[in-house]
């Protein structure tokens, strides 16, 4: 088997170059399956209505006009929509983050450190199997007075038990020396959660942080179901509500003249790409933890 060695010294053969081209060639082409329809909803909402209408649109504006963004950035129920999502966030992650740090934290030690562990770790788990149903939640809740409030969209998700076990599972793996070390200093268990245990356990708490504000950000259902009034939609049931019935009935006056340069398409269109921009611009910062967190984190045998 011929082989050549590479310039880190390592020898790789054929085979192995043509498995890492093919791998990238795939992993390239399922890249494009998900970035072109976010570049068509992007050109499209530059096009002009006509563009939009005849399906002339791909990959690239025509007649570009920035009038659709114009008609969002003056529409008042959707950056009405935009910030109840935004308080969704406010109060959801923050609050998610604690509760999944300070669970998970008992729950990393053996059962000779913490008594009941197992069946405590068994609680958690039916949950994720089993659930009261859609009829039963609303009721509750109505009976909470939680409907038509803000907090019906943050307190049902407030305890993601898969991200309990994702860190729990990453503390287990962190050094038990460390810990160690600090009760032997003197600090007690919350000095050592908070300052040994929280600092070593960044990158999984970075990829918790971003599954619960993707699931907050892109949940649409419970708004439409527990919200009694549009205005106190959050941004995903508003835009639910505006791609299956786009009413020109609600365009005010001022607004018909803008509607010869734009159609329901390209104010679709539009509103998805604001909506989306913000989770865009926050995984960045996020991603350098993302590998890291969920490798580690993982289930293990």
């Amino acid at each position: 088997m011929r082989t050549t060695k590479a310039k880190n010294g390592i020898k790789t053969s054929w085979q192995r170059k043509a498995f890492m081209i093919f791998n990238l060639s795939f992993l390239s082409l399922i890249s494009l399956i998900c970035i072109l329809p976010l570049v068509h909803v992007l050109a499209l909402s530059f096009s002009s209505s006509f563009a939009a209408s005849s399906g002339k649109v791909s990959i690239w504006p025509v007649d570009a006009t920035l009038e659709s963004y114009k008609y969002v950035l003056q529409n008042t129920a959707f950056w009405h929509a935009f910030v109840v999502t935004l308080k969704r966030l406010l109060f959801a992650v923050p609050l998610t983050l604690f509760i999944v740090f300070i669970t998970a934290y008992p729950l990393a030690k053996n059962s000779q450190k913490f008594k009941g562990r197992e069946l405590y770790t068994y609680f958690l788990l039916i949950p994720m199997l089993f659930g009261g149903g859609l009829i039963p939640e609303y009721m509750t809740y109505m009976k909470y007075g939680l409907i038509n409030n803000i907090w019906v969209l943050v307190l049902p998700g407030l305890i993601p038990i898969f991200s309990i076990i994702l860190l729990m599972n990453f503390m287990r793996d962190l050094p038990a020396e460390m810990e160690e070390a600090a009760s032997i200093d003197g600090a007690g268990p919350l000095t050592s959660l908070f300052r040994v245990i929280l600092p070593l356990a960044t990158p999984a708490i970075a990829t918790i942080a971003l599954f619960s504000i993707v699931a907050h950000w892109n949940s649409w259902f419970d708004g439409i179901l527990y919200m009694n009034h549009p205005k106190n939609y959050p941004l995903q049931s508003f835009l639910q509500k505006t791609l299956t019935a786009f009413d020109t009935r609600t365009i005010s006056s001022k607004d018909l003249g803008m509607m010869r340069l734009i159609s329901d398409q390209t104010t679709r269109a539009a509103q998805i790409f604001v909506a989306t921009l913000p989770v865009l611009l926050v995984y960045p910062f996020l991603q350098k933890h993302f590998t890291k967190g969920l490798v580690m984190g993982s289930v293990k045998g």
